[in-house]
């Protein structure tokens, strides 16, 4: 006899299969009924179920989808990400995928959905999956972005927007696979809008900013047409705008983009019964889209439009590499001028002034030089404005005046035999204004041992003519001293003679473009001779001479220049015939001869 029984089944396991089947009921009408669109999808990712909210959201008979392939149904298998760890959900090897999908409804509209899929748990085969309808939420998000991205006065896409559109357009995967790997940018400021904002209130301002930006989609529009991407229009701050152009074929684009935009903006405004006219300025940029950043684009833009501005405002203008770099290097040398006076980075040459009659070495005009780490040898003409405006040329005109007059002395002492030459230093004007040029130059002639009348002073005729008080005080003072006083450049200011006299001056040096103009006899390389110049000079020179001061004529190039010049009375020559400007040992070595030999390096 067998030692199992075949009796009646125990009332427990009759009450658990009682519960599963009546569990197992319940799950399905809930799962039938639930207002979330659900499927059971089998292990091999078809269909085994879909409730009627699935059915609903996709348009059909929810009986219809069982067989289906679930990931064509909601779309999984166009991102490479979601497909992947879409089959390791069903393989059991991970717990859950939530990703965000655009299905397409039958009846046209499309629906955001947020699918979820999960396995089903006990044990069961296969995963449950949930699509949510998210289409409100994604709505309320686009307007708030949009909202967020937009200008409430224009409705043009603000600084946020455009900056997100231009990194965008700067990422190599954007323009690498087509189009013209190029990009553009109009950035344009509105020329007296202040005034407009002051004189008539901000609601006609921002009146007119919405006018100018229609003004300016219609332009962008117009610039589009045909092509394969329409420029964006975008307010970037105040009366900021910028037009974007991704993918521009070149600079003809951009200018045209641009002179479009000027000419659009030239009509007047009527606003509400108030007939205004504006203007813009606009700096244009157009480069390769390969290593150019949004900020290099942005700050390219921004000088340009200063540019523009600099130049008439009214106008557009086109960003210049070699102005910039001008630019660039003036910023450079500004920022690091005083430091280099500290750190010894100057020098001076000296150029000899040689008497006509004689071709005697009676002087040397002292030439400052930049010995700069970045950009070499610099002459004055590369900083002395600089240094004019930040005011370190006061502390760089002690330096010059230091140095040459310890050099001078220095001459006199190593040629005990030879008449003493004077050393020339310029003045800047703002040095008698900002310090006190006589005690500078009294201690400096004191510390140096240097007799006043080897010292000549050079101030160019602008900054002269017309002083008054402290200026013409600090002259007069030093040519009391016994200092010599000469006028630069003279010529090409006010050549105001008569109040010349009134002045305590000892030398006129000619400026070089009226020794240019001579009718050099038997001279072949003269070209276009001005007889008039030769005229103009020799009055000059009579004049002078009556008054008591010497002439030095600068620039003189040709023995022909210093034939004529002798003969009409100009009693020092200065320029490249005698000498460039050379070192202190080189004017050791002239300080010996007799005469001046003409044509020295």
């Amino acid at each position: 006899m067998s030692g199992t029984s075949e009796g009646p089944t125990p009332a427990a396991d009759l009450d658990r299969s009682a519960v599963t089947d009546s569990d197992h009921s319940t799950y399905h009408r809930v799962f039938a009924t639930a207002p979330l669109a659900m499927a059971v999808v089998d292990r091999a990712g078809h269909v085994a179920a879909a409730n009627a909210a699935f059915g609903e959201l996709l348009g059909t008979d929810p009986d219809t989808l069982t067989g289906r392939v679930a990931a064509d149904l909601v779309d999984l298998a166009s991102d490479t990400r979601s497909w992947h760890a879409y089959r390791e959900v069903l393989r059991g090897r991970q717990a859950r995928l939530r990703c965000t999908r655009r299905l397409k409804h039958p009846e046209g509209h499309s629906v955001w959905v947020q699918v979820t899929i999960s396995p089903l748990g006990d044990g069961e085969p296969g995963v449950l999956l949930s699509v949510a309808d998210i289409s409100a939420r994604r709505e309320l998000q686009a307007r708030l972005r949009h909202l967020q991205m937009h200008d409430p006065v224009t409705r043009l896409p603000n600084r946020t927007l455009f900056f997100e559109r231009l990194t965008a357009a700067l990422e190599a995967e954007s323009y690498e696979q087509s189009g013209t790997g190029r990009i553009g940018l109009c950035y344009l400021d509105l020329d007296g809008f202040k005034a407009v904002n002051d004189t008539l209130g901000h609601r006609v301002g921002d009146r007119l900013l919405a006018a100018v930006a229609e003004r300016l989609g219609r332009v962008a529009d117009e610039a589009g047409y045909a092509r394969a991407v329409t420029p964006l229009v975008a307010r970037l701050g105040g009366d900021e705008f910028a037009l974007l152009v991704e993918d521009s074929t070149g600079t003809e684009q951009l200018a045209e983009l641009a002179e479009s935009a000027l000419e659009a903006l030239q009509r007047p405004f009527d606003l509400a019964g108030q007939r205004l006219s504006v203007s813009a300025s606009i700096g244009v940029v157009e480069r390769h889209a390969a290593g150019t950043t949004a900020t290099g684009l942005m700050q390219a833009a921004d000088t340009t439009l200063y540019w523009a501005k600099a130049d008439g405002k009214s106008r557009w203008t086109l960003f210049d590499p070699e102005r910039n770099a001008h630019r660039m290097t003036r910023q450079a040398l500004s920022s690091t001028l005083r430091p280099a006076i500290e750190r010894g980075e100057f020098m001076l040459e000296y150029q000899p002034l040689v008497g006509m009659e004689d071709g005697a070495l009676s002087g040397v005009e002292a030439l400052i030089r930049w010995n700069h780490p970045q950009f070499g040898t610099l002459t004055p003409n590369r900083f002395i404005g600089l240094a004019e405006e930040d005011g370190s040329i006061v502390q760089l005109g002690r330096w010059a005046l230091a140095t040459a007059c310890r050099q001078a002395r220095r001459w006199q002492l190593d040629h005990p035999g030879e008449p003493p030459i004077f050393v020339s230093v310029n003045v800047a004007v703002r040095q008698v204004w900002d310090s006190d040029l006589v005690a500078d130059v009294a201690e400096t002639l004191a510390e140096t041992g240097l007799a006043p009348h080897l010292l000549q002073l050079e101030l160019t005729e602008s900054a002269v003519m017309g002083s008054a008080g402290r200026p013409l005080q600090a002259l007069q003072a030093l040519s009391d001293m016994g200092v010599r006083i000469a006028i630069d450049d003279f010529g090409t200011g006010y050549s105001n003679l008569a109040y010349l006299s009134r002045l305590p001056v000892s030398t006129l040096k000619l400026d070089g473009s009226f020794v240019r103009g001579f009718q050099y006899e038997g001279d072949a390389r003269a070209m276009a001779p001005n007889p008039a110049d030769e005229v103009i000079v020799e009055a000059m020179i009579q004049l002078a001479h009556r008054l008591g001061i010497t002439v030095t004529a600068e620039c003189v190039e040709t023995s022909a220049q210093a034939t004529r010049l002798r003969r009409i009375g100009c009693d020092t020559g200065q320029g490249w015939l005698y000498s460039r400007p050379v070192s202190p040992d080189r004017i050791s070595e002239l300080l010996g001869a007799q005469t001046y030999a003409v044509g020295n390096p």
